[in-house]
């Protein structure tokens, strides 16, 4: 595996690739990013993946500075699984200057995630169109678990007419179900066993609404109840469209629902697609 920080000998390694398949990160990885890099290798023929931990998407009292990096660990992951070349610049490489010009996502991004945390959606844009230019792929895999992430890049590269195309990687989760996260190693041992009702609660909801129920404010409530009885601090649970995110009448069939909920200092986020 090519380890390549600075964008000039990227380009140059990757100058007479024709199928290259990119799978940004930010690094301390897990199953769930080597499932998505075992993935690309069906897309292509060359793997590229990316670690770096973007300031632009945090904001000042979130964990920027304390995010694991665990670099060399990462390295022999991303080799284990045939990774042909791995970029990872530092600041100064991406960014150079500040960057002035961002991109700014639709309404969409102010939903959810976007209105729990103002801007995110902005830096994570801005640094993907970035990596997206840098590396010239010819398709990316991004993961479901960061559900409304997934689809701000796919609008993203539609609206800009990006010669990419995007696949979406499942959800990996632990044997109990939780979704595998690298902010998982902030839980403390009671933390990560009490962690795993996130999920159980999402497909308690699931249930109900395959069952008939249309009462989607009800069932959110009661799914917030459930989580604050255990000593969470939800921020959302929230029964969507698949398709926009946008609010769900009794006759849509293709749900999502979508949860991000602070258990001690860690804030986990989940979600299910559901078919009525």
């Amino acid at each position: 595996m090519d380890i390549l920080p600075q964008i000039a000998a990227l380009r140059a390694r990757l100058k007479s690739e024709t199928a290259v398949v990119f799978v940004p990160t930010m690094g301390n990885l897990h199953a769930g990013h080597l499932a998505l890099m075992r993935q690309a290798r069906a897309h292509g023929n060359c793997v590229v993946a990316s670690i770096f931990v973007n300031r632009l998407q945090f904001a000042p009292h979130e964990d920027f500075n304390t995010y694991p990096r665990t670099f060399e660990a990462d390295c022999d992951k991303l080799r284990s699984v045939g990774v042909d070349a791995l970029f990872a610049p530092d600041e100064k490489e991406l960014y150079p200057e500040p960057q002035a010009f961002t991109v700014e996502p639709p309404a969409l991004g102010n939903l959810l995630e976007g209105e729990f945390r103002p801007g995110f959606f902005r830096g994570v844009a801005t640094v993907v169109l970035k990596l997206f230019n840098i590396v010239q792929p010819q398709t990316a895999v991004f993961g479901k678990k960061d559900y409304q992430q997934l689809m701000i890049v796919r609008h993203m590269v539609r609206q800009l007419a990006l010669p990419i195309t995007i696949i979406a990687g499942d959800t990996a989760r632990a044997e109990d179900g939780l979704a595998l996260s690298s902010r998982n190693g902030y839980l403390s041992p009671a933390e990560r066993d009490e962690a795993t009702r996130l999920y159980r609660t999402l497909g308690e909801l699931g249930r109900e609404i395959r069952s008939g129920c249309t009462d989607f404010a009800a069932l959110e409530a009661d799914a917030m109840k459930k989580l604050v009885n255990n000593q969470w601090k939800p921020d959302y649970v929230a029964v969507r469209k698949q398709a926009d995110l946008q609010l769900p009448s009794a006759n849509d069939h293709s749900l999502v629902v979508l949860a991000a909920a602070w258990l001690g200092k860690t804030r986990l986020i989940d979600n299910l697609e559901v078919a009525k």
